[in-house]
């Protein structure tokens, strides 16, 4: 091999390293954006379970929905924010009405029920909600008054 063709190939080779380094850069600028947006999204998500769960445990507190839908409703937002949450000791009672209500069917399950199948149901439902009431009402005002405190309260 003369020096012609040794300088050929080293510069098809300088070549191809500057295009393949151009085009790690390019990768690794497409992977801190989709981190970025990774990250906008978490924050976004959390903050709508944050406003969702404002207006659940408002709803709860003052009577606009029941009891069981709104503890499901808060397990879940709460579990979304930081799954920590659902298990402080507060908030327990959202979590408490989930394990002993989900069994019931919901939705399309529930229709398919026999009258008197839903009728059972809806008896134990209600025991529940007596029982629960008074906690899980404490429950929501404790989320009420933990949102006041603002995004340091989080942790």
């Amino acid at each position: 091999m003369n020096v012609t063709g040794a300088l050929i190939f080293l510069v098809l080779a300088l070549a191809i390293i500057a295009g393949l380094a151009f085009y790690a850069m390019k990768l690794r600028k497409e992977v801190k954006r989709r981190d970025e947006f990774r990250i906008e999204e978490d924050q976004r998500a959390i903050q709508n379970s944050l406003d969702n769960l404002d207006f659940v445990t408002g709803a709860l507190v003052q009577g606009q929905v029941d009891i069981t839908e709104g503890a499901w409703r808060c397990k879940v937002l709460l579990e979304i924010v930081d799954p920590s949450l659902a298990e402080r000791a507060e908030f327990q009672a959202f979590g408490q009405v989930y394990e002993r209500t989900r069994h019931l069917k919901t939705h399309s399950a529930r229709s398919k029920l026999t009258p008197r199948e839903r009728m059972s149901e809806d008896k134990q439902r209600l025991e529940v909600e007596a029982e629960m009431r008074p906690a899980v009402l404490a429950a929501a005002e404790a989320v009420i008054k933990w949102r006041a405190q603002g995004p340091s309260a989080l942790h």
